[in-house]
């Protein structure tokens, strides 16, 4: 990952990343399985801003997000051969890594916080699976997406946030905004629906 660091310039989150499409994203992945590690540098001068946001918002750490950066590219080199676009665009795919990675370093640093502080009783985190088909989404979308979280209602942007930025679960989640799990399950539900709605351009009802 040093040659790709070298070969597509330093991680510089302020400027815009490079454009391309949905079929540019994917044969630039074949090209990846087949060996090309110019494939791998272009896709890092693609996404690498995108996946630097999403892991620096999830860990507040720029040390770590940076590193977050590399270990998402180098996992994208290693399991080329295994992306499926069926199930996600490419830039969905590096999302949902980027999105795990950054969640296993926030739990090992809770737990180097619980441990230091021996509470064995503090809460663990834990994944969601049922917000998963929130991560694929395009580079495109990611404005859209950002203003609709921003237009929820209170309750609803911070029940979502809590689940997609901490990967808390639902109960989890009830706990720490006080509010009954059930209130919780229908304001996670009810917003992810608005937020689908605005990624599919028909705007919040």
């Amino acid at each position: 990952m040093n040659a790709l660091r070298a070969s597509a310039g330093p991680l510089d989150p302020v400027s815009g990343a490079h454009t391309a499409t949905l079929d540019d994203d994917r044969a630039t992945v074949s090209r990846m399985a087949g060996g090309d590690s110019s494939a791998l540098a272009a896709l890092y001068d693609r996404h690498a801003r995108a996946i630097y946001s999403l892991a620096l918002r999830i860990l507040a750490d720029a040390a770590e997000a940076e590193d977050v950066v590399q270990d998402v590219f180098t996992q994208a080199w290693r399991q080329a051969t295994r992306y499926d676009a069926s199930r996600a665009p490419v830039a969905g795919w590096l999302m949902i890594m980027t999105r795990a990675r950054s969640l296993d370093r926030l739990r090992r640093r809770r737990a180097r916080i619980t441990t230091t502080e021996m509470d064995p009783a503090a809460p663990h985190p834990k994944d969601p699976d049922a917000d998963q088909e929130t991560l694929a989404i395009t580079a495109e979308q990611a404005d859209r997406l950002r203003g609709a979280l921003r237009d929820l209602p209170d309750g609803q942007r911070a029940a979502i946030e809590l689940a997609y930025y901490e990967g808390l679960s639902q109960s989890d989640i009830a706990a720490r905004l006080h509010q009954p799990l059930g209130t919780v399950k229908t304001r996670i539900r009810t917003g992810l629906l608005k937020l689908r709605d605005a990624l599919a351009g028909r705007g919040q009802s």
